[in-house]
């Protein structure tokens, strides 16, 4: 008898508050399904915010700077439903319920980020229509991202990334339908951590289309510590966080290396669950 594989364990994708220690994961898993929790960096606790049958395009997705507000890009294939199919909303965070709702109705741009506390730039790319507006936050009209990376996924997330301090160190074509986006951030006592930002059409399996993977590198020494489990990785303030088989992990960077990893916590045991946003 075939022993049948392991499932894979649940995405995890993270996004932090740049003005306040809160963060907001998102897990997904199965494929269809997505919850967003709230992450208080401040003492490592954890709250389930809401679930949603569908997709939520992480990497065309932001946290307000104060973590107070989350911008994302979903799609459920609903396409005669008020939505859509696929929108961009802004929520409260951690939930889902959308103060501002623009249904899309395909899977082209979408999304966007925040450009001051208040203001955010909508990834409009075909154009969007609007079913739920909000005073609390406003459309910034004037920016534009200061480089283009096509209409889908990098078209938001590498300027995301470039926003929160990371650089760009070299793009590399592999074949046709194959590149690698490498980023870097100086971190600690010599180290960097790089983030190989891949855009390919026959990712690994387990892999979507885009997807991340991560090493340290030490400038002075030229040592480098690959990651190859890590599907993210960020600086929060002197230490270094990562989501890798379904769980968070922190640990401080040495000139050793990685000294004093720890769970932080454990996504794969979650289930979903119909919750309601308290407003």
């Amino acid at each position: 008898m075939t022993t049948p594989p392991a499932p894979f364990p649940p995405r995890l994708h993270v996004l932090l508050a740049s003005n306040a220690p809160l963060g907001l994961v998102l897990r997904r898993g199965p494929s269809k399904q997505v919850a967003t929790i709230h992450w208080d960096r401040h003492n490592d606790a954890f709250e389930v915010g809401q679930w949603l049958k569908g997709r939520i395009y992480e990497r065309r997705s932001d946290l307000s700077p104060d973590g107070k507000y989350f911008l994302y890009f979903a799609m459920n294939g609903q396409w005669e439903s008020e939505a859509r199919g696929s929108w961009t909303a802004i929520s409260r965070a951690p939930y889902l319920k959308a103060l501002a709702l623009f249904p899309k109705g395909n899977g082209w741009h979408g999304g966007g980020l925040w450009t001051g506390k208040r203001t955010y730039w909508l990834n409009d790319g075909y154009g969007h229509g609007v079913l739920r507006s909000t005073t609390e936050v406003q459309r910034d009209l004037a920016y534009s991202p200061p480089q283009l990376y096509g209409g889908e996924c990098p078209g938001v997330y590498y300027p995301r990334l470039l926003r929160d301090g990371w650089t760009l160190r070299e793009r590399i074509q592999v074949a046709k339908w194959k590149d690698v986006f490498i980023f870097e951030k100086w971190v600690a006592h010599g180290w960097a951590l790089r983030k190989l930002a891949h855009a390919e059409v026959d990712a690994p399996p387990g892999k979507g289309v885009y997807w991340d993977e991560h090493e340290l590198l030490h400038r002075a020494s030229g040592e480098t510590i690959a990651c190859p489990d890590w599907e993210w990785a960020e600086l929060d303030g002197k230490r270094l966080v990562w989501a890798a088989g379904g769980k968070l992990w922190a640990a401080r960077l040495k000139g050793d290396g990685l000294m004093g990893q720890r769970e932080l916590f454990d996504f794969r045991g979650m289930v979903f669950a119909p919750l309601r946003a308290p407003y």
